[in-house]
């Protein structure tokens, strides 16, 4: 007799990063096996898959971006009774937006860099926004994750072509932070380690998160204590604030001066062996497999909170 319930294991989805968030399942179902009786299901529809019974399975939702990180997926999940790994719908909804996330930790005192945002960049000066935000800037769409669509702009020949090429949607520009890119992963409300992103051309983009040997990872990054009190602060700070759950990670650019800015929260970050937040939990002391135990173990506590009489045969 097995007091535990079954797991289900959420990836793919329909955005941009179905196929990053199918080997995020992939290895997570493969590594929670171990432990659990588990089932990996691809999801091609924005909607919650057939045969799921609330009463005897938990919920680990593994889809990265659009509808997996928005709060659309935790929304369902919730209406249906289940209890799921991560933050709520309300949370995921807030950190999926940039421009809130940074309105959000801004108020409590984390240092954010200056940004503007727009709907239609036909509307858009440049030079008006140079005269804003200075030459060096990045453009990034508000409600994307693996820096889906990300742009480096110097200039203003640069930022122009940049707006003209860009369809009206949901967008950031934002005064980019010369300097070094880190992320902290965090466990409830514990700041794992700290790493360093180098990537090859010094733009994180979406071909440097993915291509194999585009990107440098240093962990646990060599940081001045005093900047890692700092950077670890501001994460915890920016958890808080985003009301987050269970684990997230957290990214910050560190200027020249060294200071840390916040950059966004991932409330669904990559969950492969080597994605970022297994590297920043390595350096707490988590494997892969300890990692994903740990992933998990909120919503279970809080599916056997709901279910104290629970007895779950294996199959």
């Amino acid at each position: 007799m097995n007091t535990t319930p079954n797991l289900i294991i959420l990836c793919g989805g329909t955005g941009p990063e179905r196929e990053v968030s199918r080997a995020s399942g992939k290895a997570l179902f493969e590594s929670l096996s171990k432990n659990y009786h588990a089932r990996l299901v691809d999801l091609s529809e924005d909607r919650l898959p057939e045969g799921m019974d609330a009463n005897n399975e938990v919920i680990f939702p593994v889809i990265h971006g659009t509808f997996g990180e928005d709060g659309r997926l935790q929304a369902l999940l919730d209406d249906a009774g289940f209890e799921y790994a991560g933050s709520n719908a309300t949370s995921s909804q807030l950190c999926m937006d940039k421009a809130l996330a940074k309105e959000k930790v801004a108020e409590i005192g984390v240092r954010v860099s200056p940004s503007v945002t727009f709907a239609n960049p036909r509307e858009c000066d440049p030079g008006q926004l140079i005269d804003l935000l200075g030459r060096e800037t990045v453009l990034k769409p508000i409600n994307q994750g693996s820096s889906v669509s990300l742009r480096v702009i110097c200039g203003f020949e640069d930022l122009k072509n940049a707006i003209s090429e860009i369809e009206p949607g949901e967008w950031m520009l934002e005064k980019r932070v010369i300097g070094r890119e880190v992320t902290i992963g965090m466990l409830d409300n514990h700041a794992m380690g700290i790493v360093e992103v180098i990537p090859v051309g010094g733009v994180y983009d979406y071909q440097r998160k993915y291509v194999p040997g585009s990107t440098e990872y240093r962990f646990p990054a060599v940081i001045d204590d005093e900047v890692e009190r700092e950077l670890k602060e501001f994460a915890r700070k920016a958890y808080q604030a985003c009301d987050c759950r269970d684990f997230a990670r957290i990214d910050f650019m560190i200027s020249e001066d060294g200071d840390a800015h916040f950059l966004e929260v991932n409330t669904i970050p990559g969950l492969t062996a080597t994605s970022l937040l297994p590297k920043s939990a390595s350096c707490s002391g988590y494997d892969f497999e300890k990692l994903c135990c740990r992933l998990i173990e909120p919503a279970i506590q809080r599916f056997l909170a709901r279910h104290p009489s629970y007895n779950c045969h294996a199959a």
